[in-house]
């Protein structure tokens, strides 16, 4: 039985792209649900398929799996050949570290600068906060390039756990115009010239939910 993600609305949900992405560019077959967040009866539909009441949710059989980390998690375990977390113990432990400061960190950058794959790339200029959180992903990505980086262009060379973690990173900093050094641009580059990365993007850009609280350009809405 394969697996089906419960998902919200592409363009904005940036907690439902990350397991969406590492399901897709690891190939495991899953059906999505999407769900628009902050729509009349929203809460209700999400209720129906986990108790938080959010998405994204897992679903495998009997099994209900929410939270996006967790739900990586599930999977990897699931289909360890995916390599979702590098095989290397040293490489596996950092991976983990990274995703859970992702996880739960850099909130003034998500807050300043949500996720909006229909925005065109425009500058926004960033406060003290927002600034310290991009030079510390910045340092994050080149770090993990140089250390453990050497099978391929993501953060532990082939693409897992924590590229997909920080997809909706990348795609925030290429958004909003956000200056990083070249190894991060290379790396946000290689990214966003995944297939999973266009299918996600061109479904967003055919979505009708509009959320004026993740357009920092409201009233005025930019849109490919």
């Amino acid at each position: 039985m394969a697996f089906t993600l419960v998902i919200g609305n592409k363009n904005y949900s940036s907690w439902s792209f990350r397991p969406w992405i590492a399901l897709r560019a690891a190939g495991i077959p899953f059906e999505e649900i999407v769900i628009p967040i902050y729509e009349p009866g929203s809460k209700e539909r999400f209720l129906q398929h986990s108790p938080a009441g959010k998405v994204p949710i897992l679903l495998d059989g009997e099994v209900r799996v929410w939270e996006s980390l967790a739900i990586l998690e599930y999977v990897a375990e699931r289909f360890p050949q995916a390599g979702l977390w590098p095989a290397e113990v040293a490489a596996r432990a950092h991976a983990r570290t990274i995703a859970a400061e992702m996880h739960a960190g850099f909130v003034p950058l998500r807050r300043h600068c949500p996720m909006n794959m229909w925005r065109p790339v425009k500058a926004r200029e960033l406060p003290p906060d927002v600034a310290a959180n991009v030079s510390r992903i910045d340092a994050i990505f080149a770090d993990c390039r140089e250390r453990f980086g050497k099978g391929g262009p993501f953060l532990f060379g082939r693409f897992g756990a924590a590229d997909a973690m920080y997809a909706p990173i990348v795609s925030r900093l290429h958004t909003y115009g956000v200056a990083v050094g070249g190894v991060a641009k290379a790396y946000m580059e290689a990214v966003m010239a995944l297939s999973a990365w266009g299918e996600w993007r061109a479904a967003a850009l055919k979505e009708p939910w509009l959320l004026a609280e993740d357009e920092v350009d409201w009233p005025t809405v930019l849109r490919e």
